[in-house]
């Protein structure tokens, strides 16, 4: 892995277990992870990869871990040389 995806990485890994218990309210998602920085991606890039998925519930939008993104919580880290 590239040495700067790393923090962006770990990023997407505290995204998914803040949302793992149980879906959240979208307007609640980005208020707590929206960002305007290019370089960290992290929302755009747990959706691309089907980490996360939005769902209509209740008359509103929420968001939720897909079972990609809890495979990829119960994955462990490589253990580094």
């Amino acid at each position: 892995m590239d040495p700067e995806e790393a923090p962006k990485e770990a990023l997407i890994r505290d995204l998914l277990a803040w949302l793992a218990p149980a879906p959240r309210p979208y307007a609640e998602v980005m208020e707590a992870w929206r960002t305007s920085c290019p370089r960290l991606t992290v929302w755009e890039d747990a959706t691309e990869r089907g980490l996360i998925a939005c769902e209509t519930r209740d008359g509103g939008l929420w968001v939720a871990v897909t079972p990609a993104g809890r495979a990829v919580l119960g994955a462990t880290p490589a253990t580094p040389p």
